[in-house]
């Protein structure tokens, strides 16, 4: 007896019957599309929440700010989250605590304030093992701390988004705001890269 798997449309295909879906609903599925890939590609970039961190790093009052309440802090900025992402929690890097962040279940991220997330980051690979083995998994992307440091792993959950505050390097004491935004990663704010 065979079974007979049914023949999936090419992509497409599948493209143009969830636009038209959509349409039937009364959306405007085009407009929604452009206007996401603007918001991919012009908008939701890291420096955004690099010039966050730099304000962070000469302001102390925004930094307290920052890290009591991540969201209104970055709303100052006009950096808006979705509804969905209720709480935006600040994880501060400092000389002795590394903080990194993940999503174990799929690939979450603030992407609003740090940009989209890199391919690796969705990689089920640096998913699954970031939490279990958390130090070989930076060694291999080239971040070695040292065993003396506290490393601290952080799961984005359905409410909930983090972003690294990364330590600022001692060499950029007198940097102007727009020096010290120039430095910093979306790699450092994801916490796999210490500057």
């Amino acid at each position: 007896m065979t079974t007979h798997t049914p023949a999936i449309a090419p992509l497409p295909q599948r493209a143009a019957a969830i636009e038209a879906a959509l349409q039937a609903h009364g959306l405007d599925a085009k407009t929604g599309i452009e206007q996401g890939v603007h918001n991919a590609e012009d908008v939701w970039l890291p420096e955004r929440g690099a010039r966050v961190v730099a304000k962070a790093w000469v302001d102390a009052a925004y930094r307290q700010r920052l890290l009591a309440n991540g969201k209104a802090a970055v709303a100052e900025w006009g950096i808006e989250l979705p509804p969905h992402h209720r709480h935006l929690v600040v994880l501060e890097n400092t000389a002795t605590v590394h903080n990194v962040i993940c999503c174990t279940l799929c690939s979450c991220t603030a992407f609003t304030v740090i940009g989209l997330p890199p391919d690796w980051y969705k990689d089920l690979n640096y998913r699954a093992r970031i939490v279990r083995e958390s130090r070989s998994v930076l060694r291999e992307m080239g971040l070695d701390l040292p065993d003396t440091m506290e490393l601290r792993v952080w799961d984005t959950t359905a409410d909930t988004r983090y972003m690294v505050l990364p330590h600022r390097p001692a060499h950029t004491q007198g940097w102007s705001e727009a020096q010290l935004a120039a430095i910093v990663s979306k790699d450092a704010m994801i916490g796999v890269a210490r500057l």
